[in-house]
């Protein structure tokens, strides 16, 4: 199964932090499944990185893939949902994961309350 890893999981999974759900590290580390890093989480890390709000790895292609991820950029078809999709979430980094997650047909992974509001599926 692809799934999308919202940015606050990836950051988790990444520390190794006690954060991380049992359940969202299970499906990260499932063989069978392909989970998906966007290049909407790669620029939030480095906006907010470069602003002192946040302290995370460097997140390169090399870095991500070896740490068995598979990208997923944003295209056309992805942002073209922002328009029609609800405001349940002011967050325009979380609104363009939920877009890919519709586009993609994937659920994600989140802790995020106003993610789940949305119609996507959710783990």
């Amino acid at each position: 199964m692809r799934l999308l890893v919202d940015t606050r999981v990836l950051l988790w999974w990444l520390a190794d932090s006690q954060k991380l759900s049992a359940t969202h590290r299970s499906l990260i580390q499932e063989e069978k499944n392909t989970a998906l890093v966007s290049s909407v989480a790669v620029a939030e890390v480095a906006i907010k990185s470069s602003l002192g709000k946040l302290n995370a790895p460097k997140m390169t292609e090399e870095f991500l893939i070896d740490e068995g991820f598979t990208l997923l950029p944003l295209d056309v078809r992805h942002a073209a949902v922002l328009r029609d999709l609800p405001w349940h979430h002011r967050d325009p980094f979380d609104r363009m994961l939920v877009a890919q997650c519709i586009v993609e047909q994937v659920p994600i992974l989140t802790v995020d309350d106003r993610i789940r509001a949305y119609d996507v599926d959710t783990a």
